[in-house]
């Protein structure tokens, strides 16, 4: 409101200011106007007698001229001549420049009467019958001028004044009522603030509709990670329970095979904190303003790192080199990572890697085919369990599915099981939602 303010006392001032200017030129030229019509009446009645002075062969109609102090006054002069004078000046006499040799009417401002200020109009002409240059002037009191400069100036202030007060409440009603919305936001945000509420329940303006809908939709995100971060604990604290419980009651019994009871219970319960680890970090990085990931950069990161490991083993990858997935490059990574390591571990020497746009445009398919003996139908399902292995001559601790199941569930991906037609292996196709 302080800035409309001063943007509108501004502006007033400057269109007043160019206003004035404009009127006041048009009064100025009009009473100009009338001055060199008494010019042009005078010269058009003017003669030279026998004795070589002008005369007038008429009388000017103005009474004013021969009214002694009327503010109207014409004098006639030149330089080897006697002025001839307007009685309306009576003992007194213009101050006029008769050196010059222009033909171009004057007009000007004069003070030349301490009593009173003069608006002088000059004009140099030759008579016909004399070669002498005579100079015609007339000048007239400014104070009619002056009086109305200063009536339309006070016009203006007032009207300007009175425009810029409407203007400023105007502008300020305007400001109050369509800043109102927002006070109603904050007294619904200060309900939930204090409990009597979850959500901007109020009926809202269109103007404000938008960060309403988005302010919900995030506290609708936030109680979703709570609710999340509620249930990943209580998953841990009771896949700990068990583990836990079956050292104490061993300890109590003091039985002889504890320290193999601890280390087998500790590798479980170790899987465990893993695996809800994975899944934090996921959560935690998925409300990272939209992750962008470029995909076919990230693959041959983790085709690097499992060429190091098994070096024995052959990753081949074909596809889309430029798509981009929204999932934070660490998830990412860690997904390809088991998917490809498991592929390499299980299969037997070769693996192959594809990336593709889906067939509706808004999902990345990775598919991983290994040369292995790949995985029954009927095990498909319990494998993406928790510490599911089906080969246990190998190393491992069985959470790589069940962790890429459940970060590409996070993301709003998916992941499947089938059979490699190429490769007669596992086939595991990874599905993310695709970023622009």
């Amino acid at each position: 409101m302080g800035v409309a303010a001063l943007w509108i006392t501004l502006l007033l001032i400057g269109g007043g200011i160019a206003l004035d200017r404009v009127l006041s030129d048009a009064f100025t030229r009009n009473f100009d106007d009338n001055m060199a019509y008494v010019v042009t009446a005078m010269i058009a009645s003017a003669e030279i007698g026998p004795d070589g002075e002008v005369f007038f062969n008429r009388p000017l109609a103005d009474q004013r001229f021969l009214e002694p102090g009327s503010g109207l006054y014409y004098q006639i002069s030149s330089p080897k001549h006697e002025d001839w004078r307007s009685r309306s000046l009576w003992d007194r006499a213009l101050k006029l420049e008769l050196d010059r040799r222009d033909q171009e009417t004057r007009f000007y401002n004069s003070d030349q009467f301490p009593d009173e200020r003069l608006r002088v109009m000059e004009r140099h002409i030759i008579l016909p019958g004399s070669d002498v240059r005579w100079t015609f002037a007339v000048a007239q009191a400014r104070a009619s001028l002056d009086d109305q400069i200063v009536e339309l100036q006070q016009t203006l202030i007032r009207s300007f004044a009175l425009l810029g007060l409407g203007l400023f409440v105007m502008a300020s009603l305007q400001t109050i009522y369509g800043l109102h919305p927002l006070r109603a936001v904050r007294k619904e945000i200060a309900r939930m603030r204090i409990g009597e509420q979850h959500r901007v329940a109020e009926p809202m303006p269109a103007e404000v509709l938008p960060m309403v809908e988005e302010l919900n939709a995030l506290l609708a995100h936030n109680e979703r990670q709570a609710e999340e971060a509620r249930a990943h604990a209580g998953n841990l604290a009771h896949a700990l329970k068990t583990p836990l419980t079956v050292i104490m009651n061993a300890a109590t019994a003091k039985a002889p095979d504890l320290g193999e009871t601890v280390m087998r219970e500790a590798v479980t319960m170790r899987r465990q904190v893993d695996h809800h680890l994975a899944r934090a970090r996921a959560v935690g990085r998925r409300g990272m303003a939209q992750s962008r990931t470029q995909l076919w950069s990230s693959l041959e990161a983790v085709e690097r790192a499992v060429a190091r490991l098994y070096p024995d083993i052959r990753v081949d990858m074909e596809g889309d080199h430029e798509a981009a997935v929204r999932v934070e490059k660490q998830d990412l990574e860690e997904m390809l990572g088991n998917l490809i390591e498991n592929a390499a571990k299980y299969g037997g020497g070769s693996v192959f890697a594809t990336v593709r746009r889906g067939a509706q445009g808004d999902v990345v398919e990775i598919d991983v085919e290994d040369d292995g003996a790949g995985i029954p139908f009927a095990e498909r399902e319990r494998i993406f369990d928790r510490g599911a292995r089906l080969d246990t001559g190998k190393p491992g601790t069985g959470l790589g599915l069940a962790i890429v199941r459940d970060v590409a569930e996070i993301y709003g991906g998916s992941v499947s099981l089938g059979e490699s037609e190429d490769l007669g292996g596992l086939l595991v196709r990874l599905r993310l939602p695709l970023a622009p």
